[in-house]
């Protein structure tokens, strides 16, 4: 995380704007913030609020249009619509279907607006920046979690591989990074799914079928976020069967309960605050005039990609929940969860 900070410092080095750049004072500015669903909670409890408090921070005269498109692409190109006519000078957005909002991007651009693709990526049409991090990576880091835990674990049998929404770039890019690193470890894949709008109760259905269909022989679930990673979890739990070592991605307040409780195997930490404060100063870079440089380029765009953390029970305690870390051991250690947490020193 301090690593992350550090390169997030680093990549905010800007130069001149050429092409679309805003410029002019920033003052009284407006900046749009689009996100894309509330089946994560992250959008509403944390990388609203955090982008939000970084631009005030920044810029005590702007106004933040924050716009969630509740999984309808449809409705968030109303929104960024509504957004440009409003009067908006730069757009942040968490694309619902990465390809659809390639007509945002056309229309924004052409009306001079500086477009900052926020933790999934438009691969049709270049942005004027990307920020996010290194999903490839996450996907792989999460699949080798898994492969060392079968290995550790002496598993045998085969993995349900649940992917995120077959709209999503960035999920695109988690699922070959998780596949990549199954089939490296030698892992057999028995059955995949593309889960629609990254909904927790659909990919709860298809797992459901999966344990009729694969009786006795899944080792684990490689489940590209804590949505679908919970509804892997549920499906278990139903079927009155074992839950085999489930990953995640996201570290939401549910998946931590679950590995406090030994019920998923693992999350990934990505501090949202990392990627919405970049967020914020990328926007206030546009605003003056400015094009900050990022880190990397990815699909001809230039890039700020930081590198998560892989959370298990064993290291939950140092990365996730505590004193100065993202989630707060009173939020986590509820109750039901308190007897864990006092095993694992969380508190």
């Amino acid at each position: 995380m301090v690593a992350a900070l550090i390169v997030s410092a680093a990549a905010c080095t800007t130069e001149t704007s050429g092409g679309t750049g805003v410029g002019g004072s920033p003052k009284n500015a407006k900046i749009a913030f689009l996100m894309p669903d509330l089946a994560s909670t992250r959008y509403e409890a944390y990388d609203a609020p955090l982008f939000k408090a970084e631009m005030k921070r920044l810029c005590g005269g702007c106004r933040v249009l924050y716009q969630n498109a509740a999984g309808d692409a449809a409705k968030q190109q109303q929104q960024a619509d509504s957004v440009l006519a409003q009067g908006a000078r730069v757009l942040v957005i968490d694309p619902v279907d990465s390809a659809a909002a390639a007509t945002i991007v056309r229309t924004a651009r052409s009306r001079g607006v500086a477009v900052i693709a926020y933790d999934r990526p438009i691969p049709a049409v270049k942005a004027d920046y990307y920020i996010s991090f290194d999903n490839e990576k996450i996907g792989a880091m999460i699949g080798r979690s898994l492969v060392d835990r079968l290995k550790a674990d002496g598993a045998r049998g085969g993995v349900l591989q649940v992917n995120g929404s077959p709209t999503d770039a960035a999920a695109g890019l988690i699922k070959k990074g998780m596949r990549g690193a199954l089939d490296a470890g030698g892992v057999t894949v028995l059955a995949e799914y593309d889960t629609p709008s990254w909904e927790p109760s659909k990919a709860q259905s298809w797992v459901s079928g999966q344990i009729s269909k694969f009786p006795g022989r899944i080792a684990g679930v490689a489940a590209a976020n804590d949505g679908t990673g919970g509804g892997s979890v549920a499906a278990f739990k139903a079927a009155g069967v074992k839950v085999p070592p489930v990953t995640g991605n996201d570290a939401e307040l549910a998946a931590a309960q679950r590995i406090v409780a030994g019920d998923q195997f693992t999350t990934v930490s990505k501090p949202i605050r990392t990627v919405a404060e970049a967020a914020a100063t990328a926007a206030h870079a546009f605003l003056e005039g400015s094009r900050p440089r990022g880190n990397a380029t990815l699909f001809d765009t230039p890039s700020e990609l930081f590198t998560p953390t892989v959370v298990t029970r064993e290291n939950i305690a140092d990365v996730l929940v505590g004193d100065g870390r993202p989630l707060k051991a009173a939020d986590v250690c509820t109750a039901t969860y308190a007897a864990d947490c006092a095993e694992l020193g969380i508190r």
